[in-house]
């Protein structure tokens, strides 16, 4: 057999591989959209055709507050109540004011902002006056006591539908930090949990470290570190792009640290891209310090995966991506972008931020293949310090605001992932500012715009 045909034969192969994996990812999407309306449908039944079903609302950013919400009307329905469930985006002021009962779960993000699940409601409905007189609600409010605007949004949202004339069934529950106690307490008010749920979060195992290597040498900032990691057992659990992984710290046990995976199971090992944080005081970040320093090759942590459907291509396989993130949220995208490649969809654009083109050009020979096979239809590189005036991405997105809006217009959905100050909030009024408020909620509310920030 020639050279020739071999390589063709590889070739066919190659295409192969890659067209099972799609059609595995599709079947395996359709089967869960289909799973959840029969599921919505079973809720929703009722023997009393004039009874008006209890809203089950949830305000999510990492899928926590959804979570909780379909194991709460899945309570509610064992206990004979109709129920519907559904995204606060989803929700308009005539459905929740013709509602007799709803529940809300709902998560903060940042320093008391609304979660993105919730973005358009906050401001398209709660910025209106609305009459509540018929309805009973209740608020389960999820956040974390480190930030000084602990349950903002919950606490907003309570504050609003009260001041609507809604009466509550019992004061908002407050929960830090997914503690087990509150959640309990929620959950208990609801009726008895129904058999055979998946929803309990899987457990932590020890995962071990395969490889650890310097990224940015040379930088002014932080050290990044590509972190690779595999279960002893030697396989690989399921994980889609844009999920999450949960490092859990001995010295901190009720606040495990989460860090989104920058690879697929088809690469076969977890991997990381992970910021070494410094404190003032010389010592280091709990989590990141021990992936970064402390462990060596071969040693074991404490790891559990974590879904992130809010991040997840689910809705969007189909459509051109934009893919906007600076450090280490390379980490998200790059996860997007390997499946992606694997599905040959070349109608990617990556806008990716950091420092200094000599030393903070993250995985460079991987974007630049990328570039170079077509995988990325477009690349912008924005370096903020090699220039006199910084430069950052929210900045090349505004002087590319007619490309930006042509993809828009074509479809194409937006994923950020980074740090949240700066730049996802730059970004953002960015997006704002280019796509006009309506294309904005558009984008939002259908699910085109996620956000993996930090």
């Amino acid at each position: 057999m020639t050279e020739t045909l071999w390589r063709a034969l590889g070739a066919s192969a190659t295409v192969a591989a890659y067209a099972a994996l799609c059609l595995g990812i599709y079947a395996r999407q359709r089967g869960l959209h289909a799973t959840a309306a029969r599921e919505a449908a079973a809720l929703s039944a009722s023997d009393d055709a004039q009874a008006s079903p209890t809203l089950v609302l949830f305000a999510s950013q990492t899928g926590q507050a959804e979570t909780i919400a379909w194991q709460t009307a899945r309570r509610l329905r064992a206990a004979g109540t109709a129920v519907r469930v559904m995204a606060l985006n989803a929700l308009d002021s005539a459905t929740l004011a013709s509602a007799r009962r709803a529940l809300f779960v709902a998560s903060t993000y940042g320093e008391g902002d609304a979660p993105d699940g919730a973005s358009v409601f906050a401001e398209r409905v709660m910025g209106t006056p609305l009459a509540l007189p018929s309805l009973r609600y209740a608020v389960l409010a999820l956040g974390d006591r480190q930030y000084a605007h602990f349950c903002g949004f919950g606490r907003a949202l309570d504050a609003w539908l009260h001041t609507s004339g809604a009466v509550r069934d019992f004061a908002p529950l407050e929960v830090d930090n997914s503690d087990p106690a509150a959640l309990a307490d929620w959950h208990s008010r609801w009726g008895d949990a129904p058999e055979d749920t998946d929803d309990a979060p899987a457990s932590f195992a020890p995962w071990r470290l395969t490889r650890r290597e310097l990224l940015n040498a040379g930088s002014t900032g932080g050290p990044v570190f590509h972190i690779g990691l595999t279960p002893p057992a030697g396989t690989l659990p399921h994980w889609a792009s844009g999920d999450l992984v949960q490092v859990a710290v001995a010295s901190d046990p009720a606040r495990p640290r989460d860090y989104s995976i920058a690879s697929m199971p088809a690469d076969g090992e977890l991997q990381l891209l992970v910021r070494q944080e410094q404190h003032p005081d010389g010592s280091m970040g709990a989590a990141s310090g021990l992936l970064t320093s402390t462990l060596s090759v071969g040693d074991t942590v404490a790891l559990r995966l974590r879904p992130h459907r809010g991040f997840q291509l689910e809705g969007n396989e189909n459509r051109p991506l934009i893919l906007i993130g600076n450090g280490t949220g390379l980490a998200g995208l790059r996860a997007h972008l390997r499946a992606r490649a694997a599905a040959g969809r070349k109608d990617n654009w990556l806008v990716f931020g950091e420092r200094q083109s000599a030393h903070d050009f993250l995985c460079r020979e991987e974007i630049e293949g990328w570039q170079a096979d077509g995988t990325l239809a477009r690349l912008d590189m924005v370096f903020s310090r090699d220039q006199a005036e910084r430069f950052y991405v929210q900045h090349r997105l505004l002087q590319v605001a007619d490309t930006l809006q042509a993809w828009l217009r074509d479809g194409a959905a937006v994923y950020v992932c980074g740090s949240l100050q700066g730049m996802a909030s730059g970004v953002d009024a960015a997006l704002r500012q280019i796509a006009g408020d309506d294309l904005w909620a558009e984008l939002s509310a259908s699910g085109r715009y996620r956000r993996d920030v930090y």
